[in-house]
């Protein structure tokens, strides 16, 4: 199957009692896994919708510190029986001391298959403490029903997250949906990869649902100043975004936000 949406039969049954059983048609959201590979080592096996797999393979090495910028990988090729085949570019290699385990994701939680604590932090290649991004209360508020708006496989499903990247402006530059939070935002961060724009600097970058340390972590590896979230931050979440310098907004929706760190970035 390489559709993004499936069509299954289900009975419509109301809680009341008050109308008949009702068959109907009805789509669900597709969820595939994906085995990753560089130089024919098996990486990573994640549980994701398919659709921008390129996007998805770059992103997730470039948010695991493997690459920093499409110099280092010379291709990626998609293999029959959903295998991404990376090949790095000559003198880029694994970062085996970080690697001695294979990692194991799913649609759930990106970091359940690490086998440490100290392996979940990562080195950021940027510094996102002096971005000058200022945004208005306003237009933050603005952001969340033009990425609904945008999200096409959700309004026929209902099924899936969305990670958007805007500008200070508002304007909507790339949206991504899938089963997992994490893999729509490795796909957001793929595709800047992938058309040389990273680091993503004064941007924002918008999620569907909560704000967990590791889309912190992802954002903060992409260069960006200014995570937003519709529902909620973990603790852990904003320990990260305090001590990178990074704005972490939360519960954007309707005409209120939480902004957790980095106020000094959304202007009134």
């Amino acid at each position: 199957m390489t559709g993004r949406t499936a069509r299954r039969r289900v009975l419509r049954v109301p809680a009341a009692g008050t109308a008949p059983p009702d068959p109907r048609a009805d789509l669900l959201a597709v969820e595939e896994p994906l085995e990753i590979r560089v130089g024919g080592q098996p990486l990573s096996v994640t549980m994701r919708t398919p659709g921008d797999d390129l996007d998805l393979t770059a992103g997730f090495l470039a948010a695991e510190g493997i690459i920093g910028g499409p110099a280092d990988l010379a291709r990626i090729t998609m293999c029959a029986g959903n295998v991404a085949e990376v090949t790095l570019a000559d003198g880029v290699g694994l970062p085996m001391e970080r690697l001695h385990r294979h990692f194991l994701t799913s649609s759930a939680c990106g970091v359940c298959g690490k086998d440490s604590i100290e392996s979940i932090r990562l080195t950021a290649r940027y510094d996102v403490s002096a971005d000058p991004l200022r945004i208005s209360p306003a237009a933050l508020a603005g952001l969340p029903d033009r990425l609904r708006a945008a999200q096409r496989v959700f309004a026929s499903t209902g099924g899936l997250h969305a990670a958007g990247l805007f500008a200070a402006d508002g304007t909507l530059l790339v949206l991504r949906e899938d089963v997992g939070r994490h893999n729509a935002v490795d796909k957001v961060i793929g595709w800047a990869l992938r058309g040389g724009r990273l680091p993503l600097a004064s941007c924002v970058l918008l999620v569907s649902g909560r704000a967990s340390f590791e889309l912190a972590q992802k954002a903060l590896m992409a260069g960006l100043p200014l995570l937003a979230a519709v529902s909620a931050p973990s603790s852990l979440a904003a320990e990260l975004a305090a001590e990178s310098g990074m704005t972490l907004v939360g519960f954007l929706r309707g005409e209120s936000m939480n902004v957790y760190t980095g106020a000094e970035r959304v202007a009134a």
